[in-house]
């Protein structure tokens, strides 16, 4: 790291002047962000995908479509009210370039009482669907004998943006005051206090700007404008508050060449360690091949890079052209010792009773942890949307009145090697739609059988062989077999996200057929996204585990710390998955009881995970440097603990308020993965570290440290081992 320190000291203000270019080169594109963005991300390549473009290729299904919700007002008619539907629908097709619409009637049941809803339909996204949903909506607003809603995905998917640019600058207008409140805490003075806050505002531009140019080559997720700045105001304030406070250490006794080449090598390295860890956290993702989770990997990943890049370039330079006016502008009087004496005595309480202390510390977090096993994981719709958006409200009273809850569609294409209408692939597709009847989850099954009323093959080949019944027939044919396929639906007798309909399309999904089944629907995409993250997440899980323990053990020496961090920290997350199930699934302290986003453990583990080691490497680096010098492990942890215990808990009080600032917010998903964050931070900053660690590191004594090198050379260790 020497060499490296000079290097950066040299180039100062190059660097500055190149942060300089790319803050205003990337800001551009940061800007156009949101522009790319859509959709909530769950895709992926698989056979629910592959069905539905063959139901768009062969049977005339729609890639997209629009929910028009009309409701009549008083004194309208029942006629008037289907004639002006039907007026309206006309001329939604003709201004909007639609391909077709379904017009309610009485008779297809999209009519009961006084409300109906219409489907306007699109064949494909040429880019112009804002301005014809635009046309749309003036069309509605000339409506006067009805009240005429909008819904649908591209318009909950629009709206979810627009959501999400608003719980963004919502949160920032929370966070950021707090945050430089609490800074001020820290370091007393409006200069010091400011940097971190700028950096941080600096790396989530940049970051942006950055991922701006990923769309070309992924599809990126709405949420991403909510985890970048999460994560990136987050942990670039954390670095730079430990950075700016080892400088300002150092800064009284030395020059700021001096200064700043030591803040680099301790803090420094302290903060590669630490965004390796939060990387590799972040990086176990990948081997989930879901869009979202590719997204907040990425997205997480980039941000991260930044943030130590930036800890390391942009912020010595700055620093290296402040000096010693990093403390003008002070305003409060902050005593670097006052707060040392009460962490040591804490410190010291904790540790005269390890045993108790270790014993209550678990209970706390076994019982917070209880509640996980009833937690339900869903795939976020538009009930992550909030209700005062017109989208939502009208889908809730589409569902409400028009669909049965109680049921699912699965759609099966049956593809054979010839046409479908050949006797023997007619036959076993007969077979097929028999054996799909007697299954006991199916309700009802919708095929060319049920839509000519024929039992068996034979009958609908005989009354294709006759002209005129043939002719008659064409329409129903056409929309159930199409060359060499042949569509059915089967109605399930079960909720569409329940594990029942899963089980089925994976029963039907194995089951042996002299056809190539593809299966669509609902429950097959819901199947397909659920078993990718059970069966790949291990994996991710694994690497974070092993790269973490990896990592630990050559930055502390120590095979048993690293192993107990990674302990301490399954069980303090598992406990926060606990209280987000009690708090959110219970609807507990005023929160709407919703279930938990699919994304959200693994997002949490995969960041938390990451941000506690960064706060363990800050914490054990300083115990272990104390205790090189004194080998005595108690005197070490008290000294390690009182020395850092301020800093710690400043940057975990910022990163609670930056992401805690997320619970105000009204994307539930993005509210969800803010109060997480923000739980298991603070169950890291209080339960683990002032009572689980003190205690640990004194029941298990020298015992802390086997696998040190004996043969140690003093004076070159201790400046190896310097850190915040």
């Amino acid at each position: 790291m020497n060499r490296v320190a000079n290097a950066l000291y040299a180039s100062r203000k190059i660097l500055l002047v190149l942060w300089i270019i790319l803050i205003i080169g990337f800001g551009f594109y940061a800007a156009k962000l949101p522009s790319v963005l859509g959709g909530n991300g769950f895709e992926m390549k698989g056979m629910y995908k592959d069905t539905e473009q063959i139901l768009v290729d062969k049977f005339d299904v729609s890639e997209a479509q629009i929910i028009v919700l009309f409701e009549k007002k008083d004194g309208v008619s029942d006629s008037k009210f289907q004639q002006t539907i039907a007026q309206y629908m006309q001329k939604a097709k003709e201004k909007s370039d639609a391909s077709k619409v379904d017009i309610p009637t009485a008779s297809n049941k999209m009519i009961k009482g006084s409300t109906a809803y219409g489907i306007i339909h699109f064949n494909h996204d040429d880019g112009t669907m804002d301005k014809r949903l635009e046309k749309i909506r003036t069309l509605s607003a000339e409506e006067k004998e009805m009240s005429v809603k909008l819904t649908g995905g591209p318009i909950i998917e629009k709206d979810m943006n627009t959501a999400s640019q608003a719980d963004l600058a919502k949160a920032e207008a929370i966070g950021i005051p707090v945050a430089l409140v609490v800074l001020l805490l820290a370091f007393g003075g409006v200069v010091a206090a400011a940097i971190p806050l700028m950096i941080g505002i600096v790396t989530v531009v940049t970051t942006m700007g950055v991922v701006y140019f990923f769309h070309p080559y992924t599809e990126l997720s709405i949420f991403i404008l909510n985890v970048i700045p999460m994560i990136g105001l987050a942990l670039s304030i954390d670095f730079a508050l430990l950075f700016i406070n080892r400088f300002k250490e150092e800064i009284q006794t030395k020059s700021v060449e001096q200064a700043i080449k030591i803040t680099i090598q301790t803090a420094g390295r302290s903060v590669i360690f630490s965004g390796l860890c939060v990387f590799i956290g972040l990086a176990g993702m990948l081997f989930i091949q879901v869009d979202i989770f590719r997204n907040v990997a990425l997205g997480g990943m980039a941000v991260v890079f930044i943030a130590v890049f930036s800890a390391l370039t942009l912020l010595p330079s700055i620093l290296a052209i402040l000096g010693t006016r990093i403390n003008r502008l002070r305003i409060l009087k902050v005593s670097e010792q006052g707060g040392q004496s009460r962490w040591r005595s804490f410190a010291t309480f904790v540790m005269k009773k390890p045993v108790t202390m270790t014993i209550v510390s678990l209970i706390i977090l076994l019982v917070a942890l209880v509640p996980v096993r009833d937690m339900h994981l869903e795939i976020p719709s538009s009930e992550a949307l909030p209700t005062k958006y017109e989208s939502r409200q009208a889908f809730d009273t589409y569902n409400n009145t028009f669909i049965n809850k109680n049921t699912a569609d699965v759609y099966f294409v049956l593809e054979a090697k010839q046409d479908m209408l050949n006797e023997k692939p007619l036959t076993n597709a007969f077979t097929f739609i028999k054996q799909l009847k007697e299954d006991s989850l199916v309700k009802q099954v919708d095929s060319i059988s049920t839509a000519l009323n024929v039992k068996s093959s034979d009958q609908l080949q005989a009354m294709l062989e006759n002209p005129q019944i043939s002719a008659q027939t064409k329409p129903a044919v056409d929309s159930f077999i199409n060359g060499h396929y042949m569509l059915i639906k089967a109605t399930l007798d079960t909720d569409q996200n329940s594990d029942q309909a899963k089980d089925f399309v994976r029963k039907w999904k194995d089951k042996r057929s002299t056809f190539t089944v593809h299966i669509g629907g609902y429950p097959k995409f819901e199947q397909e996204i659920f078993d990718e993250i059970y069966e790949k997440a291990p994996y991710g899980l694994a690497l974070v585990l092993f790269s973490t323990y990896v990592i630990l053990m050559i930055a502390f020496r120590s095979v048993l710390i690293p192993l107990k961090a990674i302990i301490m920290n399954i069980l303090s997350l598992t406990a926060t998955f606990g209280l987000l199930v009690w708090l959110f699934q219970n609807g507990q302290l005023g929160l709407t009881e919703s279930n938990i986003a699919l994304v959200l453990p693994v997002f949490v583990f995969g960041l938390v995970f990451g941000l506690s080691m960064d706060y363990e490497v800050f914490l054990i680096s300083r115990i272990h440097e104390v205790y090189h010098q004194t080998r005595d492990n108690n005197v070490a942890t008290i000294e390690g603990l009182a020395s850092t215990s301020k800093i710690i808990t400043s940057a975990a009080l910022i990163m609670i308020v930056i992401t805690g600032a997320f619970a105000f917010t009204d994307v539930t998903p993005v509210k969800q993965m803010g109060v997480g964050i923000a739980l298991a931070i603070f169950i890291d900053a209080t339960i683990v570290r002032m009572l689980l660690v003190p205690s640990l590191m004194k029941l298990l004594g020298d015992a802390n440290w086997w696998f040190f090198t004996k043969k140690h050379d003093k004076s070159s260790s201790n400046e190896q081992l310097k850190s915040q």
